[in-house]
């Protein structure tokens, strides 16, 4: 799997700085003391902030409408009338509407977020008595209370049991209108005053604390929801990758940048990651959304690729004819002109029986490998070719209209082995020069071709393709590779996330 393919499977995770358990037991103490140990970093701009902020209000709106508000009761001594009792059963939200959403980015950690204008109705059911000892009058009657609030939450991130985590505390609704209203006009006014006194007092207490706890409880939702989604889209087979953060983000005034471990896990198998290059300064504010993807998070996916023999390609029928009608400088040998002339034809395979290393440079990213190839004939009494190889291959991807394109030259092909089995005869050095010729012309090529299709597949059952990816750049460094790009909202997120936090 060439070098800039692997950080491409990394799209999703900086959508919130949400991720699972820490390398170490708990965070660092600081994102300096992390650099070392990180694997992945996300950096969120203020514009892509204000991309996810557009849906704000649609996840308010859940809150709203999946609280669910306890039964309120109290009582009141009134002169000559005794005890007042009451009970508000039933309490449910009705005609919801969220006027706009705005938001600041408060370093060094918070995020300021104000919802204005949001009406809502709610409609339950008073129960209430009240008498002395000359008489007792118990009533039920259904009743609204119109409101109109301004919703206020400064989410504080910070890094609790290895993992990013809001605290939604700082949660504040101003009334602007709460008003009593009774069913019917046969309750007497002083009934209606004592009620609008005291029951909306009451109320206020109770939707601002039920609002603010289901704000946090759907932020806890959304936090679970976002690594889900993450670590499954990162997940393959037997492979996966945990992307649990190391330290607490950072916020300021222009973006919120997470560090991740990025940690390859294969057969209960974990790598390691503590000489990592990272620095802040290697990334810029100019795009909405930066992943920087360490050397030492992608050798390790290579490597359980190469264990879990993801990396076989064969190829037979016409269209092994058709590819070695490619015209090379190097003769070809008479044992494959006669193969390939035969009447049934051959089948090539090529493996890698070495772990491949990446290095990634400026100039793209190397991968070097040793590779197994084998071309069975038709005819059984026809040899077999089989050839070990050194290869180096610097690859450069690109991503565009929700298709991977993959770049590839080969810096350094050595035959390691090449013979005809039959006979155990080796290739003299002409026919080495061909066979040499032949896989960095035509191998190459044709995997890097296959592999185009094959990675966009991956990609697009994972969900890549329903994100609106906007001018992605993949631009490799020393040690690292950084992809850049603007995006649109993804709905679907969103979709699921209700359906989720609904359920």
């Amino acid at each position: 799997m060439p070098g800039d393919v692997v950080p491409l499977l990394v799209l999703l995770l900086c959508v919130q700085a949400v991720c699972g358990a820490s390398q170490h037991k708990g965070c660092m103490p600081d994102p300096a003391s992390a650099y070392r140990f990180t694997g992945a970093v996300c950096r969120l701009t203020y514009p892509a902030a204000a991309v996810l902020n557009e849906k704000t209000t649609e996840v308010i709106e859940a809150a709203f409408q999946h609280a669910r508000y306890p039964k309120i009761t109290g009582e009141k001594s009134i002169l000559l009338i005794g005890t007042v009792k009451y009970g508000l059963d039933n309490l449910e939200i009705h005609n919801l509407s969220i006027g706009r959403s705005e938001f600041e980015l408060r370093p060094p950690n918070s995020i300021g977020l104000k919802i204005s204008n949001v009406s809502a109705v709610f409609r339950g059911t008073l129960n209430y008595g009240y008498g002395s000892w000359l008489m007792n009058i118990e009533h039920s009657i259904d009743f609204e209370i119109e409101s109109h609030i301004d919703l206020g939450i400064n989410p504080m991130l910070y890094c609790g049991a290895g993992k990013v985590a809001a605290d939604t505390s700082d949660c504040y609704l101003d009334f602007h209108k709460l008003s009593l209203q009774l069913q019917g006009d046969s309750e007497p006014n002083w009934l209606k005053k004592l009620f609008t006194d005291f029951i909306t007092f009451t109320v206020r207490l109770v939707i601002k604390g039920q609002i603010c706890k289901e704000i946090n409880k759907v932020a806890n939702i959304l936090s679970d929801f976002v690594q889900e989604t993450a670590e499954a889209f990162l997940s393959d087979g037997s492979i996966s990758m945990d992307i649990g953060v190391i330290a607490a983000p950072v916020i300021t005034t222009n973006y919120i940048e997470s560090y991740h471990k990025g940690l390859t896990n294969y057969n209960n198998i974990s790598a390691v990651i503590n000489e990592s290059v990272f620095d802040p300064g290697q990334l810029t504010e100019d795009r909405m959304v930066y992943f920087w993807i360490s050397d030492q998070v992608l050798n390790p996916m290579l490597a359980a690729a190469h264990q879990d023999q993801r990396f076989r390609f064969e190829v037979s029928g016409d269209e092994i004819i058709e590819l070695f009608k490619k015209e090379l400088v190097s003769p070809a040998p008479v044992f494959i002109e006669q193969c390939l002339g035969e009447s049934v034809p051959p089948v090539l395979s090529v493996w890698s029986f070495s772990i491949p290393l990446l290095k990634t440079s400026p100039s793209g990213t190397s991968v070097q490998t040793e590779v197994s190839g084998m071309l069975q004939c038709g005819n059984p009494l026809t040899p077999t070719l089989y050839f070990q190889m050194g290869v180096e291959v610097v690859v450069t991807a690109s991503y565009s209209e929700k298709k991977l394109f993959l770049h590839g030259n080969a810096s350094e092909i050595t035959i390691l082995k090449a013979e005809l089995q039959q006979n155990q005869q080796l290739l003299d050095a002409v026919q080495q020069e061909y066979l040499r010729e032949a896989v960095e012309k035509i191998g190459i090529p044709k995997i890097l071709s296959v592999l185009e299709p094959e990675l966009t597949r991956l990609l697009d059952k994972q969900g890549a393709n329903l994100f609106d990816i906007v001018n992605p750049e993949v631009l490799p460094q020393n040690g690292f590779v950084l992809i850049q790009m603007d995006f649109g909202f993804p709905q679907h997120l969103l979709v699921q996330f209700l359906q989720k936090t609904l359920e």
